[in-house]
């Protein structure tokens, strides 16, 4: 099991001021402690589920770029996506610039869209939920084009490029890995089968159930289900010494069983660095035996 850092909230004390250095002690440390991906949410306002919408939130590739710059060897992506913020070939372009910055070390994580209140209230498009599934998947085309040897055109029916022309080309080779979000049986997890290296499961879904469609999606495309990485996301709290490091391995061993191999998780006071530190004595080491 693998255990990654998913950043989501920067109201720490000092705001704004105190962000950018605070921001790269964490990334720092958890590329010291062993985390396997590092991510943060590609969100302008916070979740209203996570807190108020007018909390310090920060722009998703530029805050990327700055970690980048304050680790050596931890992937780095955005958790996730919508694929209405950005046309596909400036998103392109943004991961590639990521990939090229780090040294190799950028995903795509993309997904439909979903927070109604942030796209209103920033005159950002959310189109209808079928619409936008149809955006996301010649998203995925056009990326892959780009991350191709072709510049040919390309015409869908949402996006029309003129000349698919992307330099310079990511060092990761054949592309940056891609992962692709949500619980969705006919669609989103068709999607994972046929473009993706890892699916994200909510948290609140069935999990078993969802992997199961997945694993049909891949027979159905003849895809091998085992080469993609099933991730949750969610809050692992061990404890400030550890003391419920077990609690948290157990939780860990129960989704291990249900073939979840990569859990995203917040982590509280992650500013402080000391939690993350927490992580990598009590239980990153004992994950990775699960």
């Amino acid at each position: 099991m693998d255990i990654g850092l998913h950043i989501a909230k920067f109201n720490w004390p000092g705001a704004p001021g105190s962000i950018a250095p605070a921001l790269a002690r964490a990334a720092a440390a958890a590329d010291e402690a062993g985390f396997s991906m590092l991510s943060v949410m590609d969100h302008l306002w916070q979740l209203d589920w996570m807190g108020d919408p007018s909390e310090e939130m920060l722009e998703a590739y530029t805050t990327l770029g700055y970690l980048a710059a304050h680790t050596k060897r931890i992937p780095l992506l955005a958790f996730v996506t919508a694929v209405t913020y950005r046309e596909p070939g400036l998103l392109a372009k943004a991961v590639t610039t990521l990939d090229v910055l780090s040294g190799g070390r950028a995903w795509l994580g993309i997904g439909a869209g979903f927070y109604e209140a942030e796209t209103t209230g920033l005159g950002l498009p959310l189109h209808p939920t079928a619409e936008r599934f149809e955006r996301l998947e010649e998203a995925l085309a056009i990326m892959n084009q780009m991350w191709s040897d072709s510049e040919e055109p390309f015409a869908g029916r949402h996006y029309q490029l003129g000349r698919t022309l992307n330099s310079p080309q990511p060092l990761t080779r054949p592309r940056p890995p891609i992962l692709i979000a949500g619980g969705g049986e006919k669609k989103t997890l068709r999607l994972v089968a046929q473009y993706a290296d890892a699916c994200n499961i909510p948290g609140n879904a069935d999990v078993a159930r969802k992997l199961s469609v997945l694993r049909q999606h891949c027979d159905d495309v003849g895809r091998d289900y085992d080469s993609i990485k099933k991730t949750v996301i969610g809050r692992l709290d061990p404890g400030p010494r550890g003391e419920k490091a077990d609690e948290v391995l157990g939780e860990l061993a129960g989704l291990a069983k249900l073939g979840v191999n990569h859990v995203q998780t917040q982590v509280i006071g992650v500013q402080d660095v000391t939690p993350l530190e927490v992580f990598a004595e009590t239980i990153i080491p004992e994950a990775a035996k699960l």
